[in-house]
């Protein structure tokens, strides 16, 4: 009796932990849209450093560390990109981290870039971005599209 106790337990236990962690990566994906979504698309740097944390760690080389390297880059987009969107294809989630798949256009007409952005979230929070852009080509060696 005391080992099928024990199992029932274990289960319930590992049961709870998945709904836990589920929980959190529907949070965390959510934070993440929300960030992309005021600071890329509606250009509001401060609304979406709502969504960072005390430390914002960025590994793209052309973007500054911390809060203020963030409000520089949503400012050059505002400024020299005003009708800039970003339309995310599709996002993913694994415990801390969010990676979403981005078709960003930068100017109405253009083409456009491929983007994967992955963000580590800490507490809830933003805390590292990495992403990889590449320009959508007019013509393909396949069919299959970027998106």
């Amino acid at each position: 009796m005391k080992k099928y106790l024990f199992i029932l337990f274990a289960a319930l236990v590992g049961f709870s932990m998945s709904a836990r962690a589920a929980d959190e990566q529907a949070r965390n994906k959510q934070v993440v849209l929300a960030f992309y979504e005021q600071g890329l698309n509606r250009k509001d740097a401060d609304a979406a450093l709502a969504y960072v944390g005390p430390e914002y760690i960025q590994h793209n080389p052309n973007a500054a560390d911390g809060p203020e390297g963030f409000r520089k880059f949503v400012r050059f987009l505002r400024e020299r990109y005003p009708q800039s969107h970003s339309e995310i294809k599709r996002v993913f989630t694994d415990g801390d981290y969010v990676i979403l798949h981005v078709h960003a256009v930068r100017q109405p007409g253009e083409r456009g870039n491929a983007i994967v952005d992955i963000f580590r979230l800490q507490n809830g929070k933003i805390v590292e971005h990495w992403d990889a852009v590449q320009p959508v080509p007019e013509q393909s060696a396949n069919d299959n599209g970027m998106f």
